[in-house]
């Protein structure tokens, strides 16, 4: 199932340490990173414990009166079961090998979520604070702990244990720094239950599921056989990064040699400096178009500000989101930077750095492959205590250095199998109450067949973990709209429809989020809603309450005269509209045309019909990148997008 410890020397230490005694590699007794201070353990099911000794040496485990022995194996590997364990805790569990004795403190006994998938899963609650900073403020629970899974990919087998990794609990510290997914899904549980909640969270930004997938299910599909050899070629592959770190650190090094506004004396960012004779431009947008449409390089912005008094206790800085990177200095003081396009531009500036009367911004902007811009619907002002300055409008702009585009970086864990190796394998002796995956962003430029890899995936986690009615609870992609030179633009609904597909796997449910997204965010903050949405989920599939946990799912489709009728499973308490009139349904015509219709509820059905279409063959809802959501049902849960035949 997964390479032995020999294997993990080899990536440790290199081939000298395979030519040595296992013994002088396993120094003492130590346990797998999972049984770090501070762990959850799944309650109601037998109490692995695990980690590596000397070959041959006799370990035992304490925890809550039971006593456990075994021996480590002639790799050095050894592993324990204990009884199944009562929720509860703090306990300590104890390790006694060869002389060492090793205690692990503050450990507690309740349910294991695993949180898979990609950079909404990973998401920081620190990143959702415009929404959410007043409530997670002080938050504080000990019985909530988070262990995040250190990022490893590996393409010659599963491995078997991870290589770092620790818990941490919930406080006003750490609360920023966890998934805000997880929290509040973990949040919802724990005030539900009041059961402690262990949150092992196994996400990469963004991944293809393709990454979490094992060999052998991805050698059926025959499509990967190529790019799996390639990787397995640890030497080509090295050098291949390695180059491609070259290249990116040189474009960058001529980028900072040539960029004018660097050279200059006095720079760009100095308010010394005399911006007269540049050009003018307004922000926010992205430029598709003459004069910068696939310009490359770095563009300087400057603007001045004027502030009616000298603001104490410093001030907020909102940018909004800029495509590619920025350095953003105010007054000629460095005050904020990033890297990449995504994370809102939010910095704070220290007091004494603006004052009254005339104030400076100046902004440098990098674009690496020829998409740059200010990002339309964000936030761009300055917020001071008593007041706040809107920077949307009139700045000025002068291009530092052209380059040719940056090459694209190459992310290993991109690749198939990796991740599945290196992240999820070493768990699988780690029982876990279900799965929660948040996933498809990245398959968005290819999504047919995505159906079939999730029904893979869900299948092969379950084995993983010995489980066939393992939970497995997943999000359906939000609203989102790609700019016009993004992959996937139009695909997204397509995306959609095959993750609602994926619902005939069993014990399986989809949270729908089409109505909590940001049309320009492919980040959406509002992750309280996607955790407790699959919080009501996980009380149905999992914990056995009878709720309303889904929304409205289209089963089949019936003609009725020259309407299409559409029965709903999920339609708990009736089907409502969300407005004046139930948008987003459309019809397809005998010739192959989709025309938008007019959809009415009737009888917990849809009926939907347009006066010039007398025979639709086909019906769909809301099929779009960003569409409108206004089927619901009563408890407030919205429908699927779908597609249906007609049959």
């Amino acid at each position: 199932m997964c390479e032995e410890l020999s294997g993990w020397a080899y990536m440790r230490y290199g081939k000298r340490a395979h030519r040595r005694r296992m013994e002088d590699v396993v120094a003492e007794c130590v346990c797998s990173p999972l049984m770090s201070d501070g762990v959850v353990f799944q309650r109601g099911v037998p109490l692995r414990v695990w980690g590596r000794a000397r070959p041959g040496e006799r370990v035992e485990v304490r925890f809550r009166g039971h006593v456990a022995e075994g021996w480590a194996s002639p790799t050095g590997e050894w592993e324990v079961e204990l009884p199944p364990q009562d929720a509860g805790g703090p306990f300590s569990l104890e390790v006694r090998c060869g002389g060492v004795r090793q205690v692990v403190r503050d450990v507690l006994v309740g349910d294991v979520w695993l949180l898979g998938g990609q950079s909404n899963m990973e998401l920081p609650v620190r990143r959702t604070l415009d929404l959410f900073g007043e409530e997670v403020r002080d938050a504080r629970c000990p019985f909530i702990r988070e262990f995040v899974v250190p990022l490893r990919y590996h393409f010659h087998g599963p491995l078997c244990d991870l290589e770092g990794g620790s818990w941490k609990e919930v406080t006003p510290e750490t609360v920023l720094e966890f998934g805000a997914l997880g929290y509040f899904f973990a949040r919802h549980l724990y005030e539900r239950y009041g059961v402690p909640i262990g949150l092992v969270r196994a996400a990469a930004g963004g991944t293809p599921i393709e990454a979490w997938l094992a060999e052998e299910v991805l050698e059926a599909y025959g499509v990967y056989r190529e790019e799996l050899a390639r990787c397995k070629d640890d030497a080509s592959l090295r050098a291949l990064l390695a180059e491609n770190a070259r290249r990116i650190e040189q474009w960058h090094a001529e980028l900072s040699r040539a960029d004018e506004g660097l050279r200059s004396r006095p720079p760009w960012w100095s308010e010394e400096y005399d911006d007269r004779e540049w050009e003018e431009h307004l922000i926010p947008g992205v430029w598709d178009g003459p004069p910068l449409g696939g310009f490359c390089g770095s563009i300087w912005f400057r603007r001045e500000m004027l502030l009616p008094v000298s603001p104490e206790g410093g001030a907020l800085l909102r940018l909004g989101a800029i495509i590619d990177a920025d350095e953003v200095y105010v007054n000629g003081v460095a005050v904020g930077r990033t890297g990449y396009r995504y994370p809102p531009r939010t910095y704070p500036i220290p007091e004494g750095v603006l004052r009254k009367g005339r104030n400076l911004i100046a902004v440098r902007v990098v674009v690496h492959r020829g998409h740059g811009g200010w990002v339309p619907g964000k936030p761009y002002r300055l917020e001071y205590e008593g007041g706040r300055l809107e920077l949307s409008g009139v700045w000025k702009r002068r291009i530092g250095v052209e380059m040719p585009p940056c090459e694209e970086q190459i992310f290993p864990q991109y690749k198939p199998a990796g991740l599945y190796n290196g992240m999820i394998a070493p768990l699988r002796r780690f029982p876990i109450r279900g799965v929660l995956w948040y996933q498809g962003e990245s398959n968005t430029a290819r999504p047919h067949g995505y159906a079939a890899l999730l029904a893979d995936l869900i299948s092969l986690w379950r084995r993983t973990w010995g489980r066939d009615d393992l939970p497995f609870l997943y999000v359906q992609l939000a609203n989102f709209e790609p700019f016009p030179w993004e992959q996937g633009r139009g695909l997204w609904p397509v995306l959609r429809e095959e993750q609602r597909k994926a619902l005939r796997v069993p014990g399986t449910a989809m949270v729908v989020t089409i109505d909590v997204g940001e049309s320009n965010d492919l980040h959406p903050q509002d992750k309280k809603t996607v955790g407790e949405r699959l919080a009501l989920c996980a009380r149905a599939l999992s914990y056995g309450e009878e709720i309303t946990y889904q929304g409205p799912l289209a089963r089949e489709v019936v003609k009725e005269g020259d309407a299409l009728i559409v029965v709903f499973d999920h339609v708990d308490g009736g089907l409502l509209s969300k407005g004046d009139v139930l948008e987003g349904f459309e019809l397809r015509t005998p010739d192959g045309r989709w025309v938008h219709a007019q959809a009415t509820i009737v009888d917990g059905r849809v009926n939907v019909r347009h006066p010039e279409v007398p025979a639709p063959t086909a019906v769909r809802y809301a099929w779009a990148d960003d569409p409108v959501a206004s089927l619901y049902n009563r408890a407030g849960l919205p429908a699927s997008p779908f597609v249906l035949e007609l049959g």
